[in-house]
């Protein structure tokens, strides 16, 4: 009998929850439910601009949203036009991979002035998402102050010092290229609260700061150790990785600017304590920091730096569902390794946090589809049908996988020469297209 099945949440965990049941022996029909008109998540919204080539796993989820026993409800709010218990009325099994994507705070006072942007809300604004197209950051400031050193943080660096040049073969947002290369900004700061071993940026992600056109790396050499030190306990392959972190921004030490107006500061040692200003930041007051034990601990000691944005990327969490249990303090729905109740499951961040990279989603959807096979062997709900029915009984306008590839070629078909696409930034301009 055909089992049937709902995703929520269309980026990588729950396309990797797909596959892997289509994948199993099973028969299966799945639904993959999404807010946006647009699929793929985090893979549109979130990965930067400017890295075309992470992108391209869409392709791979492309495949999966074709299937014959696979359907695409995009434009559907989960917890406002349809309600977690009538998706689990309607579907044998329910998988919530919602992600997630909201901001944690800095927890210091001044936090919530004018120019303070959670790093989501910042990368959602450059790349196009519709819930950030009004953000308009005020980007007429010489300096941004970026708190984090993890690939987010520099993601959000790079982008704002790249030329119109480096950026025009990108799908950035047009109004976020627009008011980034209009701006007088000239330093951006990156600041970590331990030193260079503990940063979570990749090293290829790292190496791109010494190849920007317009834009020098600054480091003080003294904060970086010779190498990783042999007491700290790691795997060999996180020792090789954080080796060759530490090589690369000793390369920076002695960087000359070579004519470039713009500089990416890298600094170490330092935790946020006040957001400076009136109603609209004009600083940050930074504390400097020894690590003991592995915890960085305020010496005390501050210094300012002057800024018109402050932009923390130090992590995400998620929110919860009505009638689905939430873990408060660590931002995930309460599971037991993915099973959250009968017949309703999480994957990806919303299950574990916000940890890894795309492909470490595959191992919970390959997980998820393992645990469905346990449990969900008799099927005979209404699935597809039924919740066909609930949406047009309230009105609800949903956009199949056919609309999303018309808005696609519309994307594609607006591009300026060289550049992916041009993005339609907000859901009625989507709708639109679809109304021809």
């Amino acid at each position: 009998m055909t089992v049937r099945v709902a995703i929520v949440g269309s980026g990588p965990s729950g396309f990797y929850t797909a596959d892997a049941l289509l994948r199993s022996d099973g028969d299966y029909e799945i639904d993959i439910i999404d807010r946006l008109p647009t699929p793929f998540g985090l893979i549109r919204a979130g990965v930067a601009p400017d890295h075309q080539k992470t992108k391209n796993v869409s392709r791979a989820y492309e495949k999966t949203a074709l299937n014959e026993n696979v359907a695409y409800f995009g434009n559907v709010d989960i917890g406002k036009d349809v309600s977690v218990d009538e998706l689990q009325s309607l579907y044998d099994a329910v998988v919530l991979a919602i992600g997630s994507p909201y901001d944690r705070k800095l927890g210091v006072p001044g936090e919530d002035k004018k120019g303070v942007f959670g790093s989501a809300d910042f990368v959602g604004w450059y790349n196009g998402h519709p819930d950030f197209r009004d953000l308009e950051p005020d980007l007429d400031t010489d300096a941004v102050v970026v708190i984090g050193v993890g690939n987010v943080a520099i993601d959000c660096a790079r982008v704002l010092v790249k030329t119109p040049d480096e950026m025009s073969h990108t799908d950035i947002a047009t109004h976020a290229a627009d008011a980034i290369h209009a701006s007088p900004l000239k330093d951006v700061y990156m600041i970590g609260r331990r030193g260079p071993i503990d940063a979570k940026f990749t090293n290829v992600e790292l190496r791109e700061m010494g190849e920007l056109k317009n834009c020098t790396p600054i480091i003080d050499g003294s904060v970086i150790p010779d190498e990783v030190p042999e007491d700290m306990e790691m795997s060999d392959r996180d020792r090789r990785l954080k080796d060759r972190n530490l090589g690369t921004l000793k390369s920076f030490v002695d960087a000359a600017p070579d004519g470039r107006e713009k500089r990416v500061h890298f600094q170490f040692f330092a935790s946020p304590v006040e957001v400076l200003g009136g109603d609209s930041v004009e600083g940050i007051r930074m504390e400097i920091n020894e690590v003991r034990d592995g915890r960085a601990v305020g010496t005390g000691e501050t210094y300012d730096i002057p800024c018109g944005i402050v932009i923390p990327a130090i992590g995400y969490q998620g929110q919860p569902l009505e009638g689905v249990p939430f873990d408060d303090w660590n931002g995930v729905i309460k599971n037991d390794e993915g099973r959250v109740s009968d017949g309703l499951y999480a994957v990806g961040w919303i299950r574990r946090g916000p940890t890894g990279v795309i492909g470490t989603n595959k191992h919970d959807g390959d997980r998820a589809a393992e645990q469905i096979q346990e449990d969900c062997s008799d099927g005979g709900k209404a699935g597809r049908a039924g919740l066909t029915a609930l949406l047009g009984d309230k009105g609800v306008r949903w956009v199949d996988y056919a609309g999303w590839q018309q808005i696609d070629e519309a994307e594609k078909s607006a591009a300026p020469e060289g550049a992916p696409r041009r993005k339609l930034t907000r859901i009625p301009e989507m709708l639109a297209v679809l109304d021809g």
